[in-house]
């Protein structure tokens, strides 16, 4: 229910460039929790951008915490005006077997999965801009749409937040 209403937002969210920016995989904080992609429960509590706070009141958490990709993500974007379409490679969480309390990256088989959900975001949303957060999200771009060139943003995480933001800035 949340990533419908999280694509009603989206669709109808004045921009005036529609970017579509594909990650990993969701997280066990973030968007294995709330089911949007580069989002936790955190960055809906103490948010401060307007698709946040629009969507807070009608979203289900089962809990609410913080995650770091989250946090970077949404407080770049507080003061910018356009907001991409978020999505991922694998579109569902990747853990070990043991525990879903962590994560893990996706296998290529998973990654190919993934491709049909990425081919079907990208035809109903109809960005002017697509690019890649990570490598990961460059793989599956990269097998959906085999030929065609993608931007690349370093993803946040592991020390990345200066890179990212350099990247975002081109993007956005």
């Amino acid at each position: 229910m949340n990533l419908r209403l999280y694509f009603q937002y989206m669709n109808a969210f004045p921009s005036t460039k529609k970017i579509l920016l594909v990650g990993e995989a969701p997280g066990h904080k973030g968007c294995g929790v709330t089911g949007i992609p580069f989002t936790s429960g955190a960055a809906f509590q103490d948010g401060q951008h307007p698709l946040l706070q629009q969507l807070n009141s009608q979203i289900s958490l089962p809990y609410v915490e913080s995650e770091n990709t989250a946090t970077i993500v949404w407080e770049y974007l507080y003061a910018k005006e356009n907001t991409p379409l978020f999505w991922n490679s694998f579109p569902f969480h990747p853990h070990p077997e043991s525990t879903q309390a962590t994560n893990r990256a996706p296998t290529n088989d998973e990654i190919d999965e993934g491709v049909r959900y990425l081919r079907e975001i990208r035809e109903w949303y109809r960005p002017d801009v697509v690019a890649s957060v990570g490598w990961k999200g460059m793989r599956g771009l990269s097998k959906a749409f085999p030929g065609e060139n993608f931007l690349y943003i370093r993803h946040p995480s592991f020390g990345g937040k200066r890179d990212f933001i350099s990247g975002m800035e081109n993007v956005i």
